[in-house]
Formats: C-alpha cells, sequence, structure tokens
C-alpha cells in the first residue's frame, strides 16, 4: 500500500523565521526553493550588470535597478532575482509586494541554480508579468533573452540590445566586457 507524501507548503511570512545561514530562501506557490549563497564571479557578474543597466536608466527617472531584488506574489511566491529592473516607486511603495510591474529579471547561472533558474525561475517570472528575462551564463559566455511576449532563450554572444518600450532608447550591452577576467 502506497503512503501518500505530505510536502510541506510555506508562505512569504515562513520566511521571516528561516535561518540566516548564507542560503538564499525563495518560495514557488508555496514551494521552498534553497540555493548556495552566491560565489565571487557569480557578483561580480550581477553588480557589473547592475551598475551599466543603473547608469542607462537613472537619466530617465523612470525606473530602479536592485540586486537582488524581490518579484513577490503574496501569500506563496517571494523569488529573488540577482538584478531586477522595476518601475520607479510611487509615494508609499516601499515593499516588494506592492510592485506589480518589472522590466527585467536577471539571472546568472551558478552551478547550485542553474537547474531552477532555467527550468523554474525562468518561466515563472514571465508567467508572474515580468516583461523580459535573462538568464546569464558565463560558461558559455552568453545571455540567454526570454521575453513574456517573445520567443524564449534568444542567445545572445558578443552584444545585446536591450529596448524597454516604457524608455523609448536601446542599451548596448558588451557581453566581452560582462565576462573580461572571469576565464
Amino acid at each position: 500500500m502506497a503512503m501518500p507524501l505530505h510536502v510541506p507548503t510555506f508562505t512569504v511570512d515562513d520566511l521571516e523565521n528561516l535561518p540566516n545561514d548564507g542560503n538564499r530562501y525563495e518560495l514557488l506557490d508555496g514551494f521552498l526553493i534553497v540555493t548556495p549563497a552566491p560565489g565571487f564571479p557569480h557578483q561580480l557578474i550581477a553588480t557589473r550588470l547592475a551598475a551599466v543597466l543603473t547608469t542607462f536608466l537613472n537619466p530617465s527617472g523612470k525606473a530602479v535597478v536592485v540586486g537582488p531584488g524581490a518579484v513577490e506574489l503574496r501569500p506563496k511566491t517571494h523569488l529573488e532575482p540577482d538584478v531586477l529592473v522595476l518601475p520607479a516607486p510611487k509615494l508609499g511603495q516601499n515593499q516588494w509586494h506592492h510592485f506589480k510591474s518589472w522590466w527585467l529579471a536577471v539571472e546568472v547561472l551558478s552551478r547550485s541554480s542553474r537547474f531552477y533558474d532555467r527550468e523554474v525561475k525562468r518561466d515563472a517570472y514571465l508567467a508572474l508579468g515580468v516583461a523580459e528575462v535573462w538568464l546569464v551564463d558565463r560558461h558559455e559566455r552568453e545571455i540567454l533573452v526570454s521575453r513574456r511576449d517573445g520567443p524564449r532563450d534568444e542567445p545572445a554572444r558578443d552584444r545585446l540590445l536591450w529596448s524597454p518600450p516604457e524608455l523609448g532608447q536601446s542599451l548596448t550591452l558588451d557581453l566581452r566586457e560582462l565576462f573580461a577576467g572571469l576565464e
């Protein structure tokens, strides 16, 4: 006779009670995803991307860049992209769950997070309303671009052109500079 397996589910509020042990704790529809803290190459790429995106977006005042950020749909979903671009907050928007629109979520693939980022989180971000998702693969030296209303996993290898419709101008990202020194 088979015994049913009880898989616990969690809420965003439950995340506050988890240990502060360096792991990243995320929720997708109540299911807990735990990945180790990112390493140096991962964080260097995320920081470089955040800096380029911030420099590009700041003059417009229309968006902000945070890293890591959170795409949260209470009570059971809280995902943390390495870099997140969202519209500039309005007065009173000071909690992750206040935001309902996101321009870009970036995940830097690591050995420990590759499966979740590529097979689970990318599609979840798009389903939650994120306009575009980048999966940054330093080993392949490419960024896989997926759009909510477009193709999935389009590879960019030398340059990536990002044109958020809300802005009316484009950013050209040189991937050689992004991956420089990370052989």
